[in-house]
């Protein structure tokens, strides 16, 4: 065939499934990635809004110290901590929220000590706890060791709460706190002395 010449019926009939196939597989895949997959659900299986840290924190919070990644705040407390720890909070206590905000610390002393006994933390999950228990691993912030490890269990209420009798950490520092509980997971940077 020569240049300009018309095309086979069977050719031009090809090119428009293809591009049919094309579009559906565009508008399923759009469909796909707006529909939430990948992200958060509570346990009504709706989407759980997405949290920005900087959203969460009251203005009227003051910041009084921490480390890393983590600030370590007094006063107000984001709303969505009130509702998860059950709005039986301790008031007047420290509380530090996690990266990503779906985990908080209540600290019953700031800064906390090293060593034996450890002091006290209130674990509080934005996310369903859904049974699992609370695993936590320390490690001192930019070290691979030492690290100490602990289970909390899942039978404390009201809210998405696990008490904390204290975890032993051998030495002053900056210490990372690795979080996981049902199919979520957080950090914390936590301040010893």
């Amino acid at each position: 065939m020569g240049t300009g010449s018309a095309r086979p019926a069977y050719r031009g009939w090809w090119e428009v499934e293809m591009r049919t196939v094309v579009c559906f597989s565009m508008a399923a895949l759009l469909v796909a990635c707006s529909s939430g997959a990948g992200v958060a659900h509570q346990s009504n299986g709706q989407p759980a809004a997405r949290p920005t840290l900087a959203a969460d924190i009251p203005a009227a919070a003051t910041p009084i110290g921490g480390c890393g990644q983590n600030p370590v705040y007094r006063g107000p407390i984001p709303t969505w901590l009130e509702v998860a720890d059950g709005h039986n909070t301790p008031r007047g206590l420290p509380w530090v929220v996690a990266t990503p905000p779906i985990a908080a610390a209540f600290l019953w002393r700031y800064p906390l000590r090293a060593g034996p006994p450890g002091d006290k933390i209130l674990w509080v999950v934005r996310t369903p706890r859904d049974g699992s228990d609370l695993e936590i691993t320390a490690r001192p912030l930019g070290a691979a060791s030492p690290t100490v490890s602990d289970r909390r269990l899942d039978n404390s209420g009201p809210g998405e709460i696990y008490p904390d009798g204290g975890l032993d950490v051998p030495s002053a520092g900056c210490w990372r706190f690795d979080l996981r509980w049902a199919n979520s997971q957080a950090t914390v940077d936590l301040e010893y002395v």
